[in-house]
């Protein structure tokens, strides 16, 4: 694997769920789902009937003029998290843009949209450039965060980045 995919941090779901919103005190709401709402803490679709939070998450990025805010969902109360290590299985087939940043946190040109058939292949082409350093998958309609993916073994990147993100990260 080239990469590896990072669902919301276990910190930022635990305020959320505990408080009943972000950091920043926005709006959030409580609710239950539909099915196939975008969950960031398991990286699944949601199942009818689920309770539900949605709010507010700055995904990590430094300080740069690209940083942003984004309305995302979770679970209501601690789930399993995500299974597996790879490619989200429920979001095949669902076409993604793919943001790339660079150490600064600058939207790198490598960015792309993929339709969905390889996700995996969308995101070794824009790893293929070493000066990305993290990728943030987005909805194409909404342009929601969906997952940070990194290459293997950025843990202390991550790190860096959470810090470096704001109260949200």
């Amino acid at each position: 694997m080239d990469f590896e995919v990072h669902a919301l941090p276990e910190d930022v779901l635990d305020r959320a769920r505990k408080d009943g919103a972000d950091e920043r005190r926005t709006d959030f709401a409580r609710m239950t789902a539909e099915g196939d709402e975008a969950l960031r803490c398991c990286l699944r679709g949601a199942r009818p009937g689920e309770e539900l939070l949605l709010f507010n998450y700055e995904p990590p990025v430094p300080s740069s003029p690209y940083r942003e805010m984004g309305a995302v969902f979770a679970h209501a109360t601690t789930c399993e998290g995500p299974a597996g290590d790879g490619y989200p299985e429920d979001w095949r087939g669902r076409p993604q843009a793919l943001r790339a940043y660079d150490s600064r946190g600058w939207i790198h040109p490598n960015t792309r949209v993929h339709d969905g058939t390889d996700p995996e292949g969308a995101l070794a082409a824009v790893f293929a450039d070493p000066e990305v350093v993290q990728v943030h998958s987005r909805n194409i309609a909404y342009g929601c965060f969906m997952f940070v993916a990194t290459r293997p073994g950025a843990a202390q990147l991550n790190a860096s980045m959470n810090s470096n993100a704001g109260p949200n990260a």
